[in-house]
């Protein structure tokens, strides 16, 4: 039996204007009968927002906001991200996962402002974004009632929400079916549904929308020089930009060659896997260039450690853990090392493929004169031999144990014959 509906007086929704939440709505009103006001964070959808407060408002809502956080959005949360190293499963940039706890927060801002009591969202109970929304609010306004329609109604197909939509007089501007599940903002596309619910099926070259098929890309390789100060970009081939504008330019670049395609089957947090296909342009240039110049201003011991830290920042972006007090201490140590990650990298486009092909800084530990091959006044080769001594001590031990019958020796092979039936 369903526990009784919470009573709320006003409600903030996180509005896409898409057929989902527009219904939300009216069914908000419906089922608890409260007044709706609308919040959309445009974080790049471009035309996707147009009308969308004259929308919301002939579906019901009192009030809607449409506020422009593509520079917050890059800034506050894609750039500590990727200065993290943070890559979900390896392959994931995680674009749609570091948008969530920024419309959290814009949401809980809003109600505070508007004096609603609930905010709502239009994820569904398969997803990771439930997730994310609900852990934003719970971690900056655990007061607020949190209601999340598609755990509570009788939708279960897009027909069934244009029928809805049609009987409550909502407009639907465009009822064409979309084959594929789609979240666009600045920093991705990403792509589900459709084919490619079946991992073995090759995505359709239609599908795409940022990046051109890498057999069609120019002949000519294009070569991109990025500078970046601290782990940040801030040039591109020695023109400083703004970050939405800097990434917006990146994104056109290498999508003109292919650049930036990722296709993979990732573990939910909810527990069942999911392919999705993302087109990430921008974002492949910047990490393959980050960590080339990584590779220069860290030491080794840092490096290393940086790559742990990366992998546990990506998973707690990844499940909603944004606000949490361990990200913020990575953040912290993230923050300590990248001050010498200065310097320009130069990357090579072509076919589909993002490669460096250069990097310096001014604060690179590389030295020529260690590194070289040739004759040199500043390493004496004879050292290494006592340096391999030292090194290889607990091998040569451990081998010595085994030759005088003292230890047992990892390469011996285990006598199964105890466990053989008769």
């Amino acid at each position: 039996m369903m526990a009784a509906k919470k009573k709320v007086s006003k409600v903030v929704l996180a509005y896409s204007g898409g057929l989902d939440t527009s219904c939300i709505v009216p069914w908000l009103i419906e089922n608890y009968g409260c007044e709706v006001i609308t919040f959309t964070a445009d974080l790049g959808q471009d035309d996707e927002l147009d009308g969308l407060p004259e929308k919301a408002k002939l579906s019901g809502a009192i009030k809607s906001y449409v506020e422009d956080l593509r520079q917050e959005f890059l800034k506050d949360f894609v750039f500590p991200t990727m200065r993290a190293g943070a890559i979900y499963e390896r392959q994931y940039l995680l674009g749609t996962s570091f948008a969530r706890p920024l419309i959290a927060q814009r949401l809980v801002e809003v109600a505070e402002l508007e004096g609603a009591d609930a905010i709502a969202h239009g994820a569904t109970g398969k997803g990771n974004d439930q997730v994310r929304f609900e852990l934003g609010v719970m971690a900056l306004n655990p007061r607020l009632t949190v209601i999340a329609p598609w755990r509570e109604w009788d939708i279960r197909s897009r027909e069934d929400a244009l029928e809805y939509a049609n009987a409550h007089g909502v407009p639907v501007t465009n009822t064409g079916t979309s084959k594929y599940s789609r979240d666009r903002n600045i920093w991705h596309l990403s792509h589900e549904g459709h084919i490619l619910e079946d991992p073995w099926q090759e995505p359709e070259e239609e599908m795409f929308l940022l990046t051109v098929a890498p057999e069609k890309a120019p002949d000519e390789p294009r070569y991109v020089e990025i500078d970046f100060k601290s782990g940040i970009p801030i040039r591109i081939d020695g023109v400083v930009h703004g970050a939405v504008e800097l990434v917006s330019l990146l994104n056109k670049i290498a999508g003109e060659h292919g650049v930036g395609r990722i296709d993979l089957v990732e573990n939910r947090l909810v527990g069942i896997k999911s392919r999705g296909v993302y087109e990430t342009p921008a974002g492949t240039m910047l990490y393959a260039g980050l960590r080339a110049l990584e590779t220069l201003c860290l030491d080794r011991d840092t490096q290393h450690y940086k790559d742990v830290v990366a992998e546990k920042y990506a998973e707690m972006v990844y499940n909603g853990n944004w606000f949490s007090p361990l990200r913020t201490a990575l953040d912290l140590f993230v923050d300590s090392i990248v001050d010498n990650v200065t310097g320009s990298v130069r990357l090579k486009l072509y076919k589909g493929a993002c490669t460096v092909v250069g990097r310096t800084s001014p604060y690179s530990l590389y030295r020529e004169d260690y590194a070289t091959f040739g004759e040199d006044d500043v390493y004496d080769q004879s050292d290494a031999e006592g340096f391999i001594h030292l090194f290889g001590l607990p091998l040569k031990v451990r081998a010595l144990l085994d030759i005088e019958g003292l230890g047992k020796s990892s390469h011996a092979q285990p006598d199964f014959t105890q466990f053989k039936r008769d």
